[in-house]
């Protein structure tokens, strides 16, 4: 009976945060400017004698989960649309 009880409030709660909705669209400007000053200052670096691969490497590490995360709110807001 109790494991029951327990099982059904998990299923509940579980299908509650289901509905609500990721918090990365919050957070959508920040990664937005994030991704623009980082690429913006990839591609003044890459054309001074200070550009190396190493720098490079480092650019590509910052600017990629902010590249995943800036497509991921692009698809939640079209399917939000949707």
């Amino acid at each position: 009976m109790l494991l029951s009880i327990i099982s059904s409030s998990a299923i509940s709660s579980s299908a509650i945060s289901m509905v609500t909705s990721p918090g990365l669209p919050q957070y959508g400007s920040a990664i937005v400017i994030g991704l623009i000053s980082l690429l913006s200052l990839k591609e003044i670096l890459s054309a001074s004698e200070h550009w190396s691969k190493s720098l490079d490497s480092s650019f590509n590490m910052a600017v990629l989960p902010l590249l995943f995360s800036f497509g991921a709110i692009v698809v939640f807001e079209v399917a939000k649309v949707i």
